[in-house]
């Protein structure tokens, strides 16, 4: 049998699984590293933190969006069982139910009644579960695919962070790798925006802040056991 294709909604899925992941690798090591490099200035101890924090988070991430994808899938599944014995049970009170969907969103209801029918004759099942639950049921996200786009890209996001304190000279290794996780997280917050159809300007900014927020916690952190 031919492999089945991932439709558009289950592409996008799987790349916002990515541009997360890989966000939260810059902020996560980030932090460790900034935090480390406030306490001491040797190299060995800043990249194995690091290091250490790659490995835990890209198991955390994985995990934790296969976790998180099951249960939503899962939830999705009762609710198509719920779906299927209504339709079975009181067809004419879906059928109403999905028209006046249709009427409050300013069609007539005439042309509304008509378009029901059309898509309920269709796929009854589809269209009340969209319109009831505003899930498409063939679009469902792999739990699988959401945690393998974690587990690459949160390493991938954590790359920047080690390499811009590990390369930098010591005594600018904390501002240097500051800039280069900032102009980062900025890309980074363009993307979620643009997938998340969202202002981009406000989610580049509320990124950055969160970068800035977290690597100067952990620098105040780190300060206070320098030695």
């Amino acid at each position: 049998m031919p492999k089945k294709k991932m439709s558009l909604a289950q592409k996008v899925n799987v790349l916002r699984a990515s541009v997360m992941g890989a966000n939260d690798g810059i902020i996560s090591i980030a932090g460790i590293v900034i935090g480390v490099a406030a306490a001491t200035s040797n190299a060995y101890s800043i990249l194995i933190s690091g290091l250490s924090g790659t490995l835990a988070g890209m198991i955390s991430m994985c995990m934790g969006e296969y976790v998180s994808v099951s249960t939503q899938k899962d939830s999705q599944k009762m609710a198509l069982i719920s779906e299927k014995q209504r339709l079975k049970d009181q067809y004419q009170q879906e059928f109403n139910y999905v028209q006046k969907k249709y009427e409050a969103q300013d069609i007539a209801p005439q042309l509304a009644n008509q378009a029901t029918k059309e898509l309920m004759e269709k796929d009854a099942l589809g269209t009340a579960v969209q319109e009831r639950y505003g899930f498409n049921p063939k679009d469902f996200t792999s739990p699988y695919a959401a945690a393998i786009a974690s587990f690459i890209s949160f390493p991938t996001g954590s790359i920047l962070p080690m390499v811009a304190v590990t390369v930098s000279p010591a005594d600018t290794r904390i501002l240097a790798t500051a800039i280069a996780v900032l102009i980062a997280l900025l890309i980074t917050g363009y993307f979620a925006a643009v997938l998340g159809k969202s202002n981009r300007i406000k989610s580049m900014v509320r990124n950055a802040a969160a970068g800035l927020l977290t690597m100067g916690v952990t620098y105040l952190i780190g300060q206070l056991f320098a030695r």
